[in-house]
């Protein structure tokens, strides 16, 4: 770091990765600050800066080695910053950068034989809060939430016909009798669509089984659902053109002849078919076609995504999909996983929060075994029915997926 993109820092202030410490400082403290940033996305703290901005300086012998230290003794699991020491950024005045990355895992402050773990949120590090830390556990793939046993469940809060349709039509593989419970709770033990936790004598359902093939996963599970609304602007509207809450499994049960009863995918789509239109066209001046507003296959595409990477901690929140007189939108909870980015996502990188949902989801094929549905599906799907591309946004807690019904102007 030159001394003039220090002093570019400094003007800035403090944000999400910068932090400014002057004066005495104990190693408690700035393992504090650096636990934080390694478990958001990495940042500065600059020794010998003023809360103000002002240049103090930082005059501690030894600096280094003191700050070093400070990562193996204080941090865990240790952390190795970039160091390095500017001199005369005003007269007589020293200021050391350090550096961390975002953390492979996540890291916590270790001191009096206690683990604080700490998260940066605007210009402030503070304590994470239960679910900031299962967040942190999730994304960072400690632990898989999808796998987690949903307490209260048992076999008899599963759909057995979807099971069934599940394992012997896509698995092409034989099943238990209705009356074999133990040999069902083997199985879906066996699959992770329950599991057994702690030891417990009877398993439960998983989060991602009883989103996939639960009787009613709202039950146990309320942000499992998709809140669907048509809106006949381009804002949001008490007056809308029809409200649903949409809810059950996410797969669908197919008999012989077609579809028995359809999945939460379905229904999405048979809710933007209601509140989009048909055009009819010619095409060569000669064949008749119809166009709707929107690529079904990109709709599909999108709202498959919502479903299987949503994050699930989330439990006040439900997808939103949205329809406006000019867009298509729908919300899905949670930051992108693994650091996964909008831009990444263009170009069909993959990283899977839920990895469960994905691979059934793709057994019944939804999804595409390349992992490249956005790319082919989504952005291809948009630029060919009418020249737009997507709107990929992250935004704080949210993963927000636009589709323009027309070309923009």
């Amino acid at each position: 770091m030159t001394k003039a993109e220090l002093l570019e820092l400094v003007k800035n202030g403090e944000n999400s990765g910068v932090e400014f410490k002057a004066g005495p400082i104990d190693n408690r403290a700035l393992a504090k600050e650096l636990v934080a940033f390694a478990n958001l996305a990495g940042g500065y703290v600059l020794l010998g800066v003023e809360d103000d901005g002002s240049i103090a300086g930082f005059t501690r012998k030894n600096l280094e080695e003191w700050v070093m230290n400070t990562c193996r003794d204080k941090i865990r699991p240790e952390l190795i910053p970039y160091f390095q020491l500017i001199r005369d950024v005003e007269p007589g005045k020293d200021i050391a950068v350090v550096y961390v990355d975002r953390g492979w895992g996540v890291h916590h402050l270790w001191h009096n034989n206690h683990r604080t773990y700490y998260i940066r949120v605007g210009s402030q590090s503070r304590e994470t809060s239960p679910e900031e830390l299962e967040r942190l556990f999730q994304q960072r793939g400690v632990f898989r939430l999808e796998t987690r046993a949903v307490i209260g469940t048992t076999l008899d809060d599963f759909d057995r016909r979807r099971l069934r349709d599940y394992f012997v039509r896509i698995r092409q593989q034989e099943v238990p009798a209705d009356e074999d419970r133990d040999g069902w709770k083997k199985l879906l033990v066996n699959t992770e669509i329950m599991t057994q936790e702690n030891n417990s004598i009877e398993p439960a359902a998983s989060v991602a089984g009883l989103l996939l093939f639960g009787k009613n996963p709202k039950r146990f599970l309320p942000q499992s659902g998709i809140d669907a609304v048509a809106y006949p602007g381009r804002e949001k509207d008490y007056n809308s053109i029809e409200r649903a809450y949409l809810q059950g499994a996410i797969t669908p049960l197919l008999g012989t002849e077609g579809m028995v009863e359809s999945g939460l995918v379905e229904e999405a789509i048979y809710f933007v078919r209601r509140n989009t239109k048909v055009e009819a066209y010619l095409e060569n001046g000669a064949r008749r076609k119809e166009r709707r507003d929107y690529p079904e296959e990109a709709v599909r595409e999108a709202v498959v995504n919502a479903l299987v990477h949503r994050d699930y901690l989330l439990s006040g929140t439900n997808i939103e999909l949205s329809i406006y007189s000019d867009r298509l939108e729908i919300v899905s909870p949670g930051r992108l996983p693994n650091g996964i980015t909008p831009e990444r996502m263009k170009t069909g990188c993959r990283s899977a929060r839920n990895q469960l949902l994905k691979d059934i989801m793709r057994d019944y094929g939804y999804l595409e075994h390349m992992g490249m549905g956005i790319p082919r599906k989504i952005i291809k799907g948009m630029l060919e029915h009418n020249r737009t591309e997507p709107d990929l946004v992250e935004e704080g807690e949210l993963f927000i997926l636009r589709l323009q019904k027309g070309e923009k102007t």
